[in-house]
């Protein structure tokens, strides 16, 4: 098992960031076939190979992802395309 935990600063309000991450989550579905589920102020995400969740916090969003076996050897792309989209978007 290999782990992604990402801190990504942000100035938007909460419901704006809020927005911002479902539409995250749209993306991930749709590319990836992810299931979302809302707790709270954090997104649970999961499909076969990946468990993580994100964490809506008022200043910071907090990434975290445990990735199976096979995904693991992909950490690096992987955690370099959520940096790029959480820049994109916040």
């Amino acid at each position: 098992m290999s782990a992604i935990d990402i801190r990504h600063a942000h100035t938007l309000p909460m419901d704006e960031a809020r927005q911002s991450v479902e539409q995250v989550a749209g993306t991930l579905s749709e590319r990836f076939g992810v299931t979302c589920d809302w707790q709270g102020d954090t997104l649970h995400f999961a499909r076969s190979g990946v468990d993580g969740r994100i964490a809506l916090e008022p200043n910071q969003l907090h990434v975290t992802a445990s990735l199976g076996f096979l995904l693991s050897a992909m950490k690096g792309p992987i955690e370099s395309e959520i940096r790029r989209v959480l820049a994109e978007k916040f």
